[in-house]
């Protein structure tokens, strides 16, 4: 559901969708519970539920295997059982390791989606993806495990620190390239309503994101072959975030270097249109701005090894060919990505 309110109206919706008696385990971080977390719980409670907190800590150093023993330690201490179910409240990383618990404790429990930040309203929030890192790479370690519901009220987006605002902007801009150019060109003609967080601007876009990521998801669920169409801008993106120890670009910032570096390489191999290439460039750099890409080129090579989109050693790329068409593409070159990601720096210049 994607509605202005949800928070207030949402739980009664959860309480005719949980069993009777069903023990609630409100996952959030600390920032959002001030901002959002207690007036959701306080509204949970006065429909009868009966939830208990599961702190989460903030940011993607959240989403370690350690962090989501400590969790379930406290779901067991708290009298959890597997009538109980998991709320997500909160960004991608509370929604990602939220989710990932309930696939997994006590072998698979509820959960829902109450996405806070516009990033997890588009994108991460819907398709039943949860995960967490390694090292080695993002993600790397998760499940399938489609959410019971997915709330998002577009009215919480109005706490969302301007960065991580813009951030989700980046990801909405994927389903203009992948699918819908008429998102794209909602992007183009109403940007500065976007950015000012127009009411009816937003509810009209996160509306259409979801309804992109619904259809492609309906259709392979476990990223078998359509769905891999949802990662345009992920392969160089997962690989920035993850050269960097992910302390210096949001995840929109990295897919939206990584939709440019996609666009350079879909150029040089002649696989997208020009015109299309510079209208997407153009687009990302309207949205700005976006931190310096200062990583050695040839890391970013040997991190698309651990991608969970490369097979049998061969990375594959998810290129644009007009807007609303893409193809994966498992013919790049490591020159050829090389030249992609020192070419982001001079992108950068040029704005």
């Amino acid at each position: 559901m994607v509605e202005r309110g949800l928070l207030n109206s949402g739980p009664d919706l959860l309480k005719e969708l949980l069993p009777s008696g069903a023990k609630l385990f409100l996952a959030c971080s600390e920032p959002v519970l001030g901002l959002w977390g207690n007036e959701f719980k306080n509204a949970l409670t006065a429909t009868g539920c009966d939830v208990a907190l599961l702190p989460v800590p903030d940011g993607e150093t959240a989403k370690r295997f350690a962090n989501v023993e400590k969790l379930a330690t406290k779901m067991v201490r708290s009298g959890a059982d597997r009538r109980s179910a998991i709320v997500a409240l909160g960004g991608g990383v509370v929604g990602d390791v939220g989710a990932f618990l309930a696939s997994i404790f006590m072998r698979g429990i509820p959960v829902i989606q109450v996405p806070t930040t516009l990033v997890a309203q588009v994108d991460s929030a819907i398709g039943g993806k949860t995960g967490v890192n390694l090292l080695a790479g993002k993600n790397l370690i998760g499940t399938f495990h489609q959410p019971l519901a997915v709330l998002a009220d577009p009215a919480v987006l109005s706490t969302l620190p301007e960065r991580e605002y813009r951030s989700g902007l980046f990801e909405a801009m994927k389903y203009g390239v992948i699918r819908n150019p008429a998102i794209f060109d909602l992007m183009e003609s109403q940007r500065d309503g976007l950015l000012h967080r127009d009411a009816e601007l937003l509810e009209t876009l996160i509306a259409e994101c979801v309804r992109v990521k619904a259809t492609v998801v309906s259709a392979d669920e476990r990223e078998e072959g359509e769905r891999r169409i949802l990662n345009f801008g992920h392969t160089i993106g997962h690989a920035l975030e993850a050269a960097t120890c992910y302390k210096t670009f949001l995840h929109g910032e990295a897919v939206g270097w990584g939709m440019i570096a996609a666009a350079l390489i879909g150029r040089q191999l002649q696989v997208t249109e020009a015109q299309t290439a510079e209208r997407i460039l153009g687009l990302v750099r309207a949205y700005g701005p976006l931190p310096c890409v200062n990583v050695d080129a040839k890391h970013i090579v040997r991190l698309l090894q651990y991608d969970k989109k490369t097979l049998g050693g061969v990375p594959h790329f998810v290129l644009a060919t007009t807007l609303g068409n893409v193809d994966i593409v498992n013919r790049v070159l490591p020159e050829v990505v090389v030249g992609a990601v020192e070419e982001l720096k001079e992108v950068l210049q040029s704005r």
